[in-house]
């Protein structure tokens, strides 16, 4: 990666810093006049004083993002731009368009929601040049673990926010020393460091005691990105000695990991008793 890419991927990381700086107290302030509020499950009565919190502040980090994308290679952008705007239309749904329908929902149902995830994500590689199935089916099984595992991360305060800067510049790293496709690996480096420039403006409202949570329309689309990422950057690289990197990417997304086993079974243990 030539130093006219690193200047690149900066002046992207800072065209993000300062959308997401002036979008935030604009989303704030219409979250709130739209009275875009948290409901809070009955099984975790501990954080039943959050009810009420704006919700939906992803959107912060969503227009920091899609400023950075601007700056992706022409070849690269298809992918990232479609799961951004899919899952987030998928989060969308969820945070805002069902729970105003009346019925006492928190959102979407979990079968509806996979079905909407897997077809932008099929729509997503299908676009940008997949066609084996079962290179399909595995990309898609990785976008939506990814997304999934950081939408149970965002419950909180600055929980989402700090792990996701953490993975975002993580990334970043890889992708600089990665020995792949630099078109790829440039891709990579651009919309993380848009991502982490993106999370400080959001981490403002979001730090303890929370003004404001991500809420599904940020956190499935970022999850399904940092998906996106790890696919690329867990491939080769000069961090080890084989240029094998997978184990290095899959240590990084550990705590995303670590999050999708015990939170369903905590669920299934709630309905259950």
């Amino acid at each position: 990666m030539s130093m006219t890419d690193i200047d690149r991927a900066f002046v992207a990381s800072l065209v993000a810093f300062v959308c997401s700086l002036v979008a935030s107290p604009l989303v704030y302030r219409l979250l709130i006049k739209t009275k875009s509020r948290q409901k809070i499950s009955e099984y975790v009565p501990e954080h039943a004083e959050k009810q009420g919190t704006p919700t939906m502040g992803g959107i912060v980090v969503l227009v920091a993002l899609a400023a950075g994308l601007f700056f992706v290679p022409a070849a690269q952008r298809t992918v990232p731009l479609i799961l951004l705007i899919g899952f987030a239309v998928v989060g969308f749904l969820d945070d805002f368009v069902l729970p105003r329908t009346g019925n006492d929902t928190r959102g979407l149902g979990w079968k509806p929601k996979f079905l909407l995830e897997i077809f932008f994500a099929v729509a997503a590689y299908w676009l940008g040049g997949v066609r084996d199935p079962w290179a399909m089916a595995f990309l898609v099984f990785v976008v939506l673990f990814f997304s999934n595992a950081y939408n149970f991360v965002d419950g909180m305060d600055a929980l989402a926010g700090g792990i996701g800067v953490l993975l975002a510049l993580g990334f970043c790293v890889v992708a600089r020393l990665s020995v792949l496709d630099p078109s790829a690996a440039l891709a990579v480096f651009v919309v993380m460091g848009a991502l982490a420039a993106g999370f400080v403006p959001f981490l403002f409202y979001n730090a303890p005691p929370a003004k404001l949570f991500m809420g599904d329309v940020g956190a499935l689309p970022i999850g399904a990105l940092l998906g996106w990422a790890f696919l690329i950057v867990g491939r080769k690289s000069d961090l080890i000695a084989n240029g094998e990197n997978l184990w290095v990417a899959v240590l990084m997304s550990g705590v995303l990991i670590l999050e999708l086993v015990p939170v369903p079974l905590q669920v299934l243990s709630a309905k259950l008793r």
